[in-house]
């Protein structure tokens, strides 16, 4: 993700709050895939699918990684995405991934990871929207 401007990365964190006109400007001016990353954060398995169909089977590891699916965070740190492991164990607020990020002036990541905690932290679950 170093290969985005630090700006298209702020925008792309605001999407995880749930910034519509900013998820549609990268959708729209050349960042699809990030759209997609956020959309894939957010539980659209269309947008997994968008991802793994383009060549950013990564940006899927990430989000199975964030949720713990140890597999996928194997196959970031084999694959040599150790930047997006570190963003997942972050997203998880484990302390050493904060502290790397930041000591390394990273600290748009931290950004992105804390948009995402609050994101998640503020779900619902809601068993009568079950879709089957």
């Amino acid at each position: 993700m170093l290969e985005y401007e630090p700006k298209i990365l702020i925008a792309f964190a605001e999407t995880l709050s749930g910034n519509t006109e900013i998820f549609n400007w990268l959708l729209n001016n050349g960042y699809p895939e990030l759209a997609a990353l956020s959309a894939t954060l957010r539980g659209s398995e269309e947008a997994s699918g968008w991802l793994m169909k383009n060549g950013y089977q990564h940006f899927v590891a990430l989000d199975q990684a964030i949720d713990g699916k140890k597999d996928a965070y194997l196959w970031l740190v084999r694959n040599d995405y150790r930047l997006l492991a570190t963003l997942a164990d972050a997203c998880n607020n484990k302390p050493e991934a904060i502290r790397w990020l930041a000591e390394n002036g990273l600290q748009i990541f931290i950004i992105i990871a804390e948009k995402f905690r609050g994101f998640r932290d503020n779900q619902t679950f809601d068993y009568h929207k079950i879709h089957f």
